[in-house]
């Protein structure tokens, strides 16, 4: 209501990484089971006057609904809404609730394929590997599989690259969504729009196939909105990505080749590596994480907002530990040649990097720090 989750100055403590803040949220479990009984309640009473018992009942009951009489705007006082009104749709029962069943298609989702050859590692964890093929109408690959895995070995999943799958082809949408513990998906190819949505502890490989002849950084191995909420997991991306990468990641590591406009925004976590080019507006909103951008030719600093983040250079050996592990998985994983030479020169390749940290969450971590001394 107050407009303010982008700010992290929120005044009741919801979207803010300020501890001050943070200390005047007063929230509890039982406000949210009480304001929604107070709905029901009410909703029921409106029901009640309707003569209805079900919400299923209430359906495309048009009979029930009237235009708004004395309309005097000169946009809507023309509007004919009867037709809108007219009942379709009935049953038998002259009810027009689910008259026709939606059918998902989910019998003939590749992810029952996969199930079946991941028996072994549901059934006790004996690990497996096994080559697949993909097209772009396989959507949201492995979310399924993942639900069978969380069912099995609940929150904490597999061991790592338990169920590895290399696959060949073009990836649809979703690809490796809510992809949980113990699940690696190697990509020879590429993948389309909102690529590891919700990443939850899995690994996630894309880089182009063997017979490519182009630069893979400078073509487009991947659609918008990758990693938007993730919360965990890793992945290497060889190439560019679109628009809007690991929009509100909040703990997923990832190492890119590029990507397009509004890269980090809203991110509250984990760890980005940028390798190449991003697009304008990169970490608007970002409250949390850290993203590490090598800026080869001193030219990308202007294309990040600095409403929240400061820019800075790799200034710990942690840092550099850190960054240096993430990219030498990306080469393992990737066989990157613009990764290489990044390793290979290290020592004056480590200073053409950006670091971009949100000031706030840098406080945080700069106040634990100093209250870990004193102790």
């Amino acid at each position: 209501m107050m407009r303010k989750c982008h700010l992290n100055t929120c005044p009741v403590g919801i979207a803010t990484q300020d501890k001050e803040l943070r200390a005047k949220y007063t929230g509890k479990p039982e406000h949210i089971v009480n304001y929604i009984k107070f709905i029901a309640q009410d909703l029921r009473e409106v029901m009640a006057e309707l003569g209805f018992r079900t919400i299923n009942e209430m359906v495309g009951r048009t009979d029930k609904l009237k235009a708004r009489e004395g309309v005097s705007h000169w946009k809507a006082k023309h509007l004919q809404l009867d037709k809108l009104l007219h009942r379709v749709h009935l049953r038998s029962d002259d009810t027009a609730y689910q008259t026709t069943k939606q059918d998902h298609n989910l019998g003939i989702a590749l992810d029952n394929e996969l199930i079946k050859l991941a028996q072994p590692a549901l059934e006790n964890a004996t690990p497996i590997k096994e080559e697949i093929k993909l097209r772009n109408i396989n959507r949201t690959v492995g979310t399924m599989l993942s639900a069978e895995v969380t069912r099995k070995y609940g929150e904490d999943g597999l061991s790592d690259d338990t169920i590895h799958f290399k696959a060949t082809g073009s990836g649809g949408q979703s690809f490796g969504a809510f992809v949980t513990s113990g699940i690696t998906f190697e990509v020879e190819g590429d993948a389309n729009d909102y690529f590891g949505k919700g990443l939850c502890g899995g690994k996630l490989i894309l880089y182009p196939p063997a017979n490519a002849t182009y630069e893979a950084n400078d073509n487009v191995i991947l659609g918008n909105v990758s990693f938007y909420g993730a919360t965990s997991g890793e992945s290497y991306i060889y190439g560019l990505a679109g628009e809007r990468f690991a929009v509100r990641n909040s703990g997923a590591k990832v190492v890119v080749g590029a990507i397009g406009d509004h890269g980090c925004e809203y991110m509250t976590g984990g760890r980005v590596v940028v390798l190449g080019e991003i697009g304008k507006n990169f970490g608007a909103g970002m409250s949390g994480g850290i993203a590490y951008i090598y800026d080869e030719h001193n030219k990308l600093a202007k294309r990040i907002n600095n409403g929240m983040v400061d820019l800075d250079k790799i200034e710990t050996i942690e840092d550099e530990d850190e960054v240096k592990g993430m990219i030498e998985n990306y080469v393992k994983y990737t066989s990157s040649k613009e990764a290489s030479e990044i390793l290979d020169h290290w020592e004056t390749s480590k200073d053409k990097f950006i670091k971009v940290m949100p000031v706030d969450y840098k406080r945080v971590l700069n106040e634990q720090a100093q209250k870990m001394r004193e102790v």
